[in-house]
């Protein structure tokens, strides 16, 4: 069975210090299908858009092997757009304009053939609709689940409902220290298992991400980069490769869950390469594995006693 994959769609104006760009594709199920369109396939896509969103972003989608029966097109209706300013330090950003239009009546509806899927990646949306794509598949295997501060402060018990039912977590680091209340990073991840997750990520940007699983703390490095053009949707990609790697290996354990943390790492510096889903669209798999490898020697050193 495929990978279904639930989320938003987009059309993005972004700017940083270096360029812009106009009604881009985005949105977290964008990228998280096409990141994990390089590992296994086929990606089912459930996610809303309105009449305007452009065919080629379809075909584009559509050559990845991406399965768009769940997509609905909402006729007269405007797509979802989102506008933000990335400052010299990309790691800050202010939001300039959110318009949900279609997106905000979005109610996913898995289609039959997706319904039996057995992995399963849930986009940053609200957790009502994430437990509502729950309670409509058969007998999922592996549920990988993002959210954000939004959510966390805005719909906290809708939220620990859904925790329950999630095996992994993936959250950037001042998101597990508002969802636990606490500062400290390993009390934070301790905290949050507790709430349902078998295992938790948390993203920290250019300083790499830490995975908990089990009784397993593991550490990964973040790929030195000489120019990131777009931090935008490198988190979801972050995702996508992640959770498309655990599909196509069909192995949950610990060791290889820390090889989908590479994986998904390595996808998330291409994603930065360029504006909106460009670096990701003519990826060749010999250059996800190539960087792959530079990642195991960024970490790799000689015991000497």
């Amino acid at each position: 069975m495929g990978l279904l994959v639930v989320g938003s769609l987009a059309l993005d104006t972004v700017a940083t210090p270096f360029d812009r760009v106009e009604e881009a594709l985005g949105g977290s199920a964008t990228y998280v299908s096409l990141s994990a369109s390089y590992f296994s396939g086929p990606v089912y896509l459930v996610g809303v858009v309105g009449e305007d969103f452009p065919k080629e972003y379809i075909t584009l989608l559509e050559n990845h092997n991406v399965d768009l029966t769940g997509l609905q097109i909402i006729k007269g209706g405007e797509t979802f757009r989102w506008s933000g300013k990335y400052h010299y330090d990309l790691n800050v950003r202010d939001t300039l304009l959110t318009e949900l239009n279609v997106f905000e009546n979005f109610d996913p509806i898995i289609p039959d053939n997706a319904k039996k899927a057995k992995f399963v990646c849930l986009g940053n949306i609200d957790p009502t609709l994430q437990m509502k794509v729950l309670d409509q598949l058969e007998s999922p295997q592996l549920i990988v689940c993002d959210t954000m501060n939004y959510w966390i402060e805005g719909k906290r018990e809708e939220l620990l409902k859904l925790l329950k039912r999630v095996h992994v977590l993936i959250i950037n680091d001042s998101e597990a220290r508002l969802l636990a209340d606490e500062p400290n990073l390993i009390k934070a991840a301790k905290k949050i298992k507790n709430l349902g997750p078998n295992t938790l990520i948390i993203k920290k940007g250019e300083h790499g991400a830490l995975l908990f699983s089990d009784d397993t703390v593991f550490s990964a490095p973040a790929y030195p980069m000489e120019m990131i053009f777009d931090p935008t949707g490198a988190g979801d990609t972050f995702a996508g490769g992640f959770t498309g790697y655990l599909h196509k290996t069909q192995d949950l354990s610990v060791e290889n869950m820390k090889r989908a943390v590479i994986y998904g790492s390595v996808m998330a510096s291409f994603c930065v390469e360029q504006f909106s889903t460009k670096a990701l669209e003519d990826l060749m798999y010999l250059r996800v594995h190539d960087r792959f490898t530079d990642f195991l020697r960024l970490s790799k050193f000689d015991e000497k006693d």
